[in-house]
């Protein structure tokens, strides 16, 4: 039997879990399937995410034949069986996974066949495709990224896999209790391939337990310890209500910005021995940015390669590099003045009437954009002494809104907070000597 991802793979754009951006009512990709306008199109985003769904989707919606390949793997001999049956029906999409592993040979046959449109090709990648594919395959194709899927995305393909007779589980009385879906949803952090397998194999392994102990019942219940136990994760119980997770979580990160280092260590040694590596890097990058932020950007930059030297070791190793990390982040001086200052500029945009962009910044690369004003009058800082000029940025109406409130709690940020205040005052003083002349 294939696995419970791949049953559940879409057979239309409206059975495609997130990525509203794209194949939302009036978005792109709906649009070209309605209006059977297809082109190719690279997706790029982690794995996991709908990538090949998409591409299913997509065909499933216009019938077109769909055939997948590997660019690593596949040769030009399933290329051109691919071509010939594009030449038979016309049109072929072809999902052509890690696109950015595709070799020259490859790519020459594939480039007359995409102007053509006897192939339609969906590439997938979880690379940059700027950086990472040829432009002559990005000239022939439009470029989509995916967004990571939010927990709602994942807990409504989990919904649909659990009541779906036909492909997915919907045949087993199965109750999933509410922290065993969370825990699901956690560890499978927006991989939804991985997310379904998962859960598969918990309905299935407790099935078949239950039978194994002769327990004759109507339902199969997962609990959280079931689910971590399908997911080879352990699960400390610290409180009956379920929240254990994310109060570890919360302390863990509490304990880095009140800069208790012995503390630190030892939530993330309940995290480690909960084998949840995904929750302490993800924690470790939102610390370092939120608590520490430009009261020592170093200590972030480093926090980042910590956990990027972790996520490639694995566990036992990976306690290492994140035992370093959690040191100097609590030792660190702690600074929020960039949270802070971007919550209160997305503050004013959400409930201001901030106006329009100042027409000298406005962009003035096409034609007819001087006959609207866009652009002319703007002055090129560089050419000026210090690479620096007084001139209006912000709109009209948020003319003297000030967002940064630098704390100075480092060397750093009062170095930062000097800047700053300098500048802010020069702005302000040439402007409004500017406005009174």
């Amino acid at each position: 039997m294939k696995p419970l991802a791949y049953r559940m793979r879409p057979q239309n754009l409206d059975q495609v879990v997130g990525q509203q951006h794209l194949i939302g009512p009036g978005k792109i990709i709906r649009r070209m399937v309605e209006a059977r306008l297809l082109s190719s199109m690279i997706l790029y985003g982690p794995p996991g995410i709908g990538k090949t769904s998409i591409a299913s989707a997509i065909a499933g919606s216009t019938k077109y034949a769909f055939r997948k390949l590997n660019a690593a793997t596949d040769g030009k001999k399933q290329l051109q069986q691919v071509a010939a049956e594009g030449k038979m029906s016309g049109t072929v999409i072809l999902l052509l996974d890690e696109i950015h592993r595709l070799d020259k040979t490859k790519q020459d046959f594939l480039l007359p066949l995409l102007e053509s449109g006897q192939i339609i090709l969906i590439g997938a990648t979880t690379e940059n495709p700027y950086i990472s594919i040829s432009p002559a395959i990005r000239s022939r194709c439009q470029i989509f990224e995916l967004k990571p899927l939010s927990a709602q995305d994942a807990s409504s393909a989990i919904d649909r896999a659990l009541t779906d007779k036909e492909n997915g589980l919907g045949n087993y009385p199965v109750e999933l209790t509410d922290d065993a879906r969370s825990l699901l949803i956690e560890k499978g952090n927006g991989d939804l391939r991985s997310t379904l397998n998962s859960l598969e194999l918990a309905v299935l392994s407790t099935k078949q337990e239950l039978k194994d102990n002769h327990q004759d019942t109507d339902s199969i219940v997962i609990t959280q310890q079931e689910m971590a136990d399908s997911i080879q994760m352990k699960v400390q119980n610290f409180d009956s209500s379920g929240d254990g997770h994310y109060d570890l979580v919360s302390a863990f990160q509490k304990s880095i910005r009140g800069s208790d280092t012995d503390a630190a260590l030892h939530y993330l040694a309940k995290l480690i021995e909960s084998g949840d590596l995904i929750s302490i890097c993800r924690r470790l990058s939102v610390i370092a940015y939120e608590d520490i932020g430009l009261a020592n950007p170093s200590a972030a930059e480093h926090a980042i390669l910590a956990i990027q030297a972790a996520q490639t070791l694995g566990f036992p190793e990976a306690r290492i590099p994140l035992a370093n990390a959690v040191i100097e982040l609590a030792l660190s001086p702690k600074s929020n003045s960039a949270i802070t200052a971007i919550d209160r500029a997305i503050y004013d945009v959400k409930n201001k009437n901030i106006g329009s962009i100042p027409v000298n910044l406005k962009d003035a690369h096409y034609s007819g954009a001087k006959k609207l004003g866009h652009g002319v009058n703007y002055i090129y800082p560089h050419d000026f002494e210090n690479d620096w000029v007084a001139q209006q940025y912000l709109p009209d109406n948020l003319l003297n809104a000030s967002y940064f409130t630098p704390k100075g709690n480092s060397k750093v940020e009062e170095r930062y907070k000097l800047i700053y205040q300098k500048l802010k005052k020069m702005q302000h003083e040439n402007l409004n000597k500017h406005s009174n002349s």
